[in-house]
């Protein structure tokens, strides 16, 4: 089961990070390295609200599941977080897709 989920999370970051390179391949962010588990959305990637509502969308596309509770990711204590990293995204992913069994 331990290794059925760690396959599933792996293949949850890497959608994470290819949707995140396909949204970011023509943007001049200045960031280099690539995407990885700490890349921050806005500090690194220089995401907009703009560009957070349409990463919203693609994930609900790449994983065909529109009743994702977003709002526990974006929000805290009812204010919208900072920032964001890859691995807090593909957490509550895999958190919210994979069956707990």
């Amino acid at each position: 089961m331990e290794a059925r989920r760690n396959l599933e999370y792996e293949t949850i970051s890497a959608d994470v990070v290819e949707i995140l390179e396909r949204m970011t391949s023509d943007w001049d962010t200045g960031f280099a390295g690539g995407i990885k588990p700490s890349t921050r959305l806005i500090a690194d990637l220089n995401f907009e609200s703009i560009d957070m509502v349409q990463f919203v969308v693609a994930l609900e596309e790449q994983f065909l599941r529109r009743d994702l509770p977003f709002e526990k990711l974006l929000m805290v204590d009812g204010r919208y977080v900072d920032d964001l990293s890859v691995v807090e995204v593909s957490n509550f992913l895999q958190e919210h897709l994979v069956s707990k069994e």
